[in-house]
């Protein structure tokens, strides 16, 4: 297959396999990984976000890959900073002659680059803050919900406001977009195609609790410990939400470690329920998205992957082409 700048993006919900079946494209395609992962980028912050770095070895060969690491826990990374960062690792790959492959479940981060959202760096509002700081998650999903009503945004739902703190980010900056739209970026515009990896309801399930209780055997509680030790807020950690809010609540001593395990396990399913709704609202918004089963052998699934991408880029030749 020809290299080219044509994007391979890998997505679907989690607990699928995306990262394998990206490594192992990559191995055959010479391509690196751009992670579309939310939590990823921190560092530290290994075994409750899923690295699994060691799916970025195939066949003794080391995957390169790009925005896991970069920034330090507790800290706020956004969508303004993936932005540019991606522009950044997309430009690298392609210029030396590699295939750029994204790979991940935060929809969010997947479609600001996919559709080329138009972002501006967005300050902090203490005066906000302050306002909205004692309201339930609840009431707070409402304000953000009748924000996007009045502006037609699409940029947030529940997958990215599973907290109080993260939801108030996503007012602040509905809040800022509304009333500062000439300061506006404009993203260049990315040829994709959109591998979707599907998988059953009931598989999806079981898998997820598996997964949570290797993360726990592997050493989750004593990651979270760690960070506290390291000066990290336990707040901070809860504003990540998921792994790091649960643990962090049993870890402070707020919940029982059952409690902690029910919850937890409860809010994975509904995360990747959001996770699959959102996808289909990127179907819904124009982006065609391909779905292979991810039960399927994983050769077979590759060869499929590389079919369609090579369908895509001839689609991409004739349109260039036929607009000169």
């Amino acid at each position: 297959m020809s290299k080219s700048r044509q994007l391979i993006t890998i997505l679907g919900p989690t607990a699928c396999g995306k990262t394998a079946v990206a490594t192992q494209l990559a191995c055959q395609l010479g391509g690196e990984i751009i992670s579309a992962d939310s939590r990823q980028v921190y560092r530290h912050m290994d075994i409750g976000t899923g690295k699994d770095l060691d799916d970025y070895v195939v066949n003794g060969i080391q995957i390169p890959y790009h925005l896991i690491d970069i920034c330090e826990p507790g800290t706020k990374y956004n969508l303004f900073q993936y932005q540019t960062d991606f522009l950044k690792a997309y430009n690298d790959i392609t210029k030396r002659g590699r295939q750029p492959i994204l790979c991940g479940g935060s929809g969010l981060y997947i479609e600001s680059v996919i559709r080329g959202y138009q972002l501006s760096p967005v300050p902090q509002s203490q005066e906000i803050r302050d306002s909205l700081k004692d309201k339930p998650l609840a009431e707070l999903a409402e304000i953000l919900e009748t924000l996007k009503r009045q502006t037609g945004s699409n940029m947030h739902n529940t997958t990215d406001i599973d907290t109080p703190q993260r939801a108030i980010r996503a007012i602040e900056i509905e809040l800022y977009n509304q009333n500062h739209p000439t300061e506006r970026r404009t993203m260049p515009d990315i040829p994709s195609v959109l591998i979707g990896l599907y998988i059953g309801r009931d598989e999806r399930r079981r898998n997820i609790s598996a997964r949570l209780c290797r993360r726990l055997d592997n050493g989750m509680i004593d990651e979270v410990k760690g960070l506290i030790d390291s000066g990290v807020k336990p707040e901070d950690l809860i504003y990540y939400g998921l792994e790091y809010k649960y643990v962090t609540e049993y870890v402070i001593g707020r919940i029982s470690f059952q409690e902690m395990f029910d919850q937890l396990q409860i809010a994975i399913h509904q995360f990747a329920k959001r996770q699959m709704t959102w996808f289909r609202g990127m179907e819904r918004r124009g982006c065609e998205i391909h779905w292979i089963d991810t039960s399927l052998p994983m050769q077979t699934k590759v060869d499929m992957i590389i079919n369609l991408a090579r369908k895509a880029n001839r689609k991409t030749s004739e349109i260039n082409h036929g607009s000169e």
